[in-house]
């Protein structure tokens, strides 16, 4: 009950968040529809974009730099392991049998055999990772994705993904962690790690792009919409607002 009321005391203040800059923060009869509020966004993508390069970035190269690869990539799997088992519900939720199975499966002997997940086994007998957070079920069951969003420290969202984090922030065992120094160690490793992972990609980003935001906006949405099609969306001009349809089924 508590999760579902800060979910609604945020869907609401979104939502008028988002109909306040509709009519006065759009950029004009060219914006882009799917972002009106790209001045805001631009202006919070600049402050996560220097946090990143004076804390973020340089935290994140010396943790990669540092620490063997071996320790990284068992830090890795131990939280892919822990996300898989929130993949599992949300696979569920979404009523994909086989991957909700394989997404178990995958707990299971990876907590067992890998040593709570140390060790990725379940990779190796050719289980396969689906990966699903509470935003893409609420894209399942047909909720549209609203306007762009950048939020302050997390990046890239929409509407309906930021809508969706309480439930994803709810379900994270490693912030119910009842040792207060292990879980902010662990939550702060997490944030090192996942950058440390994303080093490469973010340099031919900042080399490659011309508007490196609009690119990362762009690149965001239509990996959101594969995600929620599973990696086979209709196309666009046949539905103009593809999030607002159901995914199908496998």
């Amino acid at each position: 009950m508590k999760v579902a009321n800060h979910l609604h005391r945020l869907s609401l203040g979104l939502a008028l968040v988002a109909s306040l800059s509709l009519t006065g923060c759009a950029t004009g009869p060219n914006a882009n529809p799917k972002d009106p509020l790209e001045p805001m966004n631009r202006s919070i993508s600049r402050f996560n974009d220097s946090l990143d390069e004076n804390v973020l970035k340089p935290v994140a190269t010396g943790y990669r730099d540092v620490t063997p690869d071996l320790v990284q990539k068992g830090v890795r799997n131990v939280f892919n392991n822990l996300s898989d088992a929130w993949s599992t519900v949300n696979n569920g939720l979404q009523l994909k049998g086989r991957d909700t199975a394989e997404s178990f499966m995958r707990v299971v002997v990876n907590t067992v055999f890998g040593v709570y997940g140390i060790f990725d086994v379940a990779t190796e007998i050719k289980l396969q990772r689906h990966t699903e957070d509470f935003g893409q079920t609420l894209g399942y069951w047909g909720v549209p994705s609203g306007p762009y969003l950048v939020l302050p420290v997390l990046g890239p969202s929409t509407l309906r993904d930021t809508a969706g984090l309480p439930v994803d922030t709810s379900a994270d065992v490693v912030r119910h962690l009842d040792h207060i120094p292990t879980r902010n160690s662990a939550m702060g490793l997490r944030i090192v790690e996942k950058r440390a992972d994303l080093l490469k990609a973010t340099n031919m980003l900042e080399e490659a792009a011309l508007d490196k935001y609009s690119f990362t906006r762009d690149s965001y949405l239509q990996y959101r919409r594969s995600q929620i099609y599973d990696g086979n969306p209709p196309e666009e001009e046949d539905l103009p607002d593809p999030s607002a349809e159901p995914a199908s089924t496998k």
